[in-house]
Order: C-alpha cells, then structure tokens, then sequence
C-alpha cells in the first residue's frame, strides 16, 4: 500500500512524524495502529511497513509495555557505583548488566582524584533486604576487581521519562 493519495509526503517526513506520534506511547485502544496511521496522515498497512522499517534499520528498538515498577511493589531502588579495574570493566560489566535486577548498566569514565568509580548499575527490589542482597551478589561477582563501592539512594522522583525526539 502506498500513502494516502490527499497527502502526498516524503517518507523521510512521515517516519518523523510516525516518530513524534508514538515516542510517548501507543493509545490502549482496539485498534493503536490505526489511530497513530490517522494522526499522521497515513494508511494502517503504510504504517506497518514504515514501523517495520524503522525497526530493521534500528530506530526501533521494540514496542512493549512500560510496567509502572512502584504500583508493582517494586519501591527500593539504588544506583551503585563501583571502582572496577579498568582491564576487567567491560568483562564484569557485561554481566553485572545480565543480572535480572539491573536495569541500567554502564560504563562511565572516573572523575580523579574525588569520584573513583567507573561502573554505575540500578538495582530495584521490593524491601531494603532485597536491594541489600543484590547488592552483595554484584560485590561477589566482581570480587577482587573491584575496590570501593557506593550506594546512591533516591529521594525522590523529580522527572522519570524516556527520551523524546524533538518535533524540529
């Protein structure tokens, strides 16, 4: 299928405005996709394939559900810093990241001589026991790599969103 024939738009556009249209999520509705196809002035299946589209060339990720972690139980959070030997970083970090109970993992270069770490991981769990252990299990496996750690409570939530592209 081709774009509606009233609006005839480049598709370098219409996968901006496909973009715009769905980066803050899809409507929870019967149909999601023919929703987002009107808003941008297209047909369902011409949006199907620009999505799949957007998807083989990595602009896409993956469509799925944001689970609200808080309404879930999931209340304690941490991000954790480590001191890992940088010969061992991106080995540890790897699996530090695989853990279930990680959400984020990254790579981050040292600030000498007053912020020592180079690994930062968020952990959520359920109670403050929980975290605790998670915490020690990240301890174990990076074993003797890893020098000082830290534990970054949040306070609160100040802004919590996923990255929205600009419209321009």
């Amino acid at each position: 299928m081709g774009l509606k024939q009233s609006k005839q738009i480049s598709k370098e556009a219409l996968v901006k405005k496909v973009m715009a249209a769905t980066q803050t999520g899809l409507p929870i509705c019967d149909h999601p996709y023919q929703v987002i196809a009107e808003q941008v002035d297209t047909t369902e299946d011409e949006l199907l394939d620009i999505m799949q589209d957007m998807t083989s060339q990595g602009l896409i990720r993956r469509i799925g559900l944001v689970p609200n972690h808080y309404a879930l139980g999931y209340r304690f959070n941490l991000m954790t810093v480590w001191d890992v030997d940088d010969s061992e970083i991106l080995r540890l970090g790897t699996q530090v990241g695989q853990l279930s109970f990680v959400s984020h993992c990254y790579q981050r270069p040292r600030k000498a001589p007053d912020w020592n770490f180079n690994l930062f991981a968020m952990v959520h769990g359920r109670s403050e026991d929980e975290v605790n252990r998670q915490v020690e299990t990240i301890h174990q496996l990076l074993g003797s790599a890893c020098g000082e750690m830290a534990q970054l409570n949040s306070v609160k939530i100040l802004k919590k969103t996923g990255l929205r592209i600009r419209k321009d």
